[in-house]
């Protein structure tokens, strides 16, 4: 047992992924994936009722169904918000922290997203104080936890540049999204790997614009998917938890 109260193995784990500075976007990667630790993957953001309902059935349907997520919701909303948080972060802004936290979770239209996203943040703040990383204490003591408000605190202890934090967090989420596809439509891997890099292609642009956005341009325009996530809730059968 470490001095510290901690399992030995834990405490050497923490060590690797905490201390060495060549590795700091892996090391984002590693907790923004889809897969693990948070998650995500348990998650289809409305994309299932859109299967079920016929509104994704292909290829360039789902497609469509991404582009114009990215563009209206991601790209207005989280980016936007997530650069905010970060900054609030490196200035130990606690108050601001929290006003932007409750304005993200404002904007999640249904209480299934609102429950995604504070699950996922929750989980990673979690696994960050286990981590030590500064910051994660801060946010397990709110109520709700939405995921952007711990990864702006990794982001900060690993030192990743603001545009590259903004194109993993999209990343993460476009590869989850088109994960969800590829089962559920279904799709073939090809079709998937072949949507991740069009799509993928977008990304640079859409946080760049991001990170210009004004307080007056926040706010996503996406009703279909505050219907699909709303149906979702009572769909008979479904393999996602949203």
């Amino acid at each position: 047992m470490a001095a510290s109260g901690r399992p030995r193995g834990m405490a050497a784990r923490t060590a690797i992924i905490m201390g060495d500075p060549e590795l700091p976007l892996a090391r984002m990667f590693q907790l923004a994936s889809a897969a693990l630790p948070v998650g995500s993957f348990a998650y289809s953001q409305g994309l299932e009722f859109a299967v079920e309902a016929g509104w994704v059935i292909d290829e360039p349907s789902l497609k469509r169904w991404l582009t114009d997520q990215m563009r209206y919701g991601i790209a207005r909303v989280d980016l936007p918000l997530l650069a905010r948080l970060i900054e609030a972060t490196r200035n130990d802004d606690h108050p601001e922290q929290t006003r932007l936290a409750a304005t993200l979770i404002a904007m999640r239209e249904t209480s299934e997203l609102v429950a995604d996203d504070c699950a996922r943040g929750r989980a990673l703040a979690r696994l960050l104080e286990e981590l030590d990383v500064a910051g994660a204490s801060f946010w397990l003591d709110q109520q709700e936890i939405p995921f952007a408000g711990p990864m702006a605190a990794a982001v900060v202890a690993f030192d990743i540049p603001l545009s590259a934090a903004l194109e993993i967090y999209a990343w993460s989420w476009l590869e989850n999204q088109i994960l969800g596809g590829v089962k559920l439509v279904p799709l073939g891997q090809v079709a998937g790997q072949q949507l991740l890099l069009e799509l993928g292609g977008l990304i640079a642009g859409l946080c760049s614009e991001a990170h210009g956005r004004g307080d007056d341009e926040l706010g996503g325009t996406l009703p279909i998917v505050a219907l699909a996530s709303s149906l979702h809730e009572t769909q008979y059968t479904r393999l996602f938890r949203s």
